[in-house]
């Protein structure tokens, strides 16, 4: 089975954010999946076990504290999905019997 690398994600439109799961931050940031690209190359794999050990949370390691797992959250593009969906859609004026 082909595993989805990041060209495939940013042909898709998906969003992917970065989380902290340390609960004193928490924080959650908004990938640059061009920017992964540029740096990881087009076929990385975009799968959560090729990308966590590439990321530390930098508000953790500023403060001191230990490091904690990350997770990634993955948006499909909704919005896309659904204008698709609708492209041939035509609204109908009758009424019901």
């Amino acid at each position: 089975m082909p595993q989805k690398t990041l060209a495939d994600t940013l042909a898709a439109r998906e969003t992917i954010y970065f989380n902290c799961a340390h609960p004193m931050c928490c924080k959650s940031t908004k990938l640059d999946i061009q920017a992964l690209i540029d740096r990881l190359g087009r076929d990385h794999v975009s799968m959560h076990d090729d990308l966590v050990g590439l990321f530390v949370c930098s508000d953790c390691k500023a403060a001191g504290r230990d490091r904690r797992q990350v997770f990634f959250t993955c948006i499909p593009d909704y919005e896309g999905q659904q204008r698709a969906r609708n492209r041939d859609w035509k609204p109908t004026f009758e009424r019901g019997g």
